[in-house]
């Protein structure tokens, strides 16, 4: 018999069709999945012998859900800030890769990154990068949920060689891990920019044999366009249109630069959007038309992009930045409220993900449960919980969490992992990298 565990709270949000908040309520939890929802007191006494967590002054909510990631970056975060994005990638991220990319690289970045990710409230994440089994490995062992895909490029990386061995590496990931409980593996050729039309054919053409998710980054930047309509004569979503390879299936990261033909598109092909608000303000691309894609019905999900160009893999800063950032973008303090945005946060996210079962708190539902303790300076008094989520609460004030009925992190102690471990893990690559200096890194010591 699988272990019962109540989570409860002042407040839980379940984030369902209702958007329910039920005060003094709990959450049942038994194996993976969530058995039952409802108040704390009858709960209590219909489960015993249950375990507890959480408690008065808690609110209780899904897991948030990062929707565009490069984990493995967090070993690059603070390198040369302040740059454009072709000339930052070009001229520092890639020759720092090539560097010193390879599995054992990937493997304890990925340990970073998870654990940052799951102390600020995130429970699964999308990521697109090089040696996915290494990160996959990583992600399972840690008990974080992820959908994972080899990035793929037209030229050679460190990572493969070939497209050849590119395609023969991401169809043995998709094998290997297609029917993991946490793992969730995709295909992601890199932007259209860098992949071929025969590619990006290629990589449809896998995704669609074996059943699994497309992840893409799309229309970032306007040299991007102008890029694309010199190549084809198009705007990129209508060019990956032209060639069949928008379809429910594709993430497509960004589309900061969609205009209303573009929207239309996405919305008919039932495409998701990754929004990655904070890495496009840093790098300056310009701001993605999302209030106009939710009127039109694309899926939306928050991202946070890689820490290298963030510099942090925190949701709730992500949640506050979309909010009050589409307010001054429309002029209008009523476009993404809070509920809304905390709905594309949750719910929202797995959606895009194409994951139905994650998101919200109800029978059956995966159980991927986070709690914040509000009892802070900065958290009371409260009078509207979803404002205080979206508005006041940072990842700092996460408590618990808790992945596929894991408990990962109990009383803000990760017990999923040797912490320290892992942070000497990443001094030690800093010392190496910076030993090497190999491309005149943005340093401050």
């Amino acid at each position: 018999m699988n272990e019962k565990y109540i989570v409860s709270g002042d407040h839980v949000l379940t984030m369902n069709d209702k958007m329910d908040v039920i005060k003094n309520g709990a959450v049942v939890i038994q194996g993976k999945k969530i058995i039952e929802v409802g108040d704390a007191a009858m709960l209590f006494k219909k489960y015993p012998g249950a375990k507890t967590i959480g408690g008065k002054g808690h609110v209780v909510m899904p897991g948030l859900i990062n929707t565009h990631n490069h984990a493995p970056m967090v070993y690059l975060r603070g390198i040369s800030n302040d740059l454009p994005l072709k000339q930052w990638l070009e001229s520092y991220i890639w020759p720092i890769e090539n560097k010193f990319l390879c599995p054992e690289y990937v493997s304890d970045a990925t340990d970073l990154a998870c654990i940052e990710m799951l102390r600020s409230g995130t429970t699964t994440y999308a990521d697109m990068y090089f040696y996915c089994d290494e990160m996959a490995k990583a992600s399972k062992k840690i008990g974080i949920r992820a959908m994972l895909g080899e990035t793929g490029f037209d030229f050679p990386t460190t990572a493969v060689k070939s497209l050849d061995e590119y395609f023969k590496r991401a169809e043995k990931f998709i094998i290997d891990w297609r029917n993991d409980d946490l793992i969730i593996p995709s295909i992601a050729p890199h932007a259209p920019y860098t992949c071929s039309t025969d590619t990006l054919k290629k990589a449809g053409w896998l995704a669609k044999k074996h059943g699994i998710p497309i992840q893409i980054h799309v229309a970032e930047t306007e040299w991007e366009i102008n890029e694309i309509q010199s190549k084809y004569g198009k705007r990129p979503i209508s060019y990956l249109d032209s060639i069949g390879f928008l379809d429910n299936n594709v993430i497509a990261a960004h589309c900061v630069f969609a205009d209303a033909e573009d929207i239309k598109i996405l919305a008919e092909r039932q495409v998701s959007v990754a929004h990655c608000i904070e890495s496009n303000l840093k790098l300056a691309s310009g701001f993605a038309p999302i209030p106009e894609m939710l009127e039109t019905g694309v899926k939306i999900g928050f991202g946070t992009d890689g820490a290298a160009s963030n510099n942090d893999l925190n949701m709730f800063g992500e949640i506050s930045t979309v909010a009050k950032v589409h307010k001054a973008v429309k002029k209008d303090p009523t476009v993404m409220d809070a509920k809304t945005v905390l709905l594309l946060a949750t719910k929202g996210g797995a959606k895009a993900l194409g994951i139905n079962n994650l998101g919200y708190l109800a029978p059956n539902c995966l159980a991927d449960v986070i709690t914040l303790d509000f009892y802070k300076p900065h958290l009371l008094p409260m009078y509207d919980v979803y404002s205080h989520l979206v508005y006041a609460a940072t990842g700092s004030d996460v408590a618990n969490v808790l992945v596929n009925g894991r408990v990962l992190m109990q009383n803000g102690v990760l017990s999923c992992c040797n912490v320290d471990r892992i942070l000497a893990k990443a001094n030690l690559w800093y010392k190496k990298i910076t030993a090497k200096n190999p491309h005149k890194l943005t340093l401050t010591n």
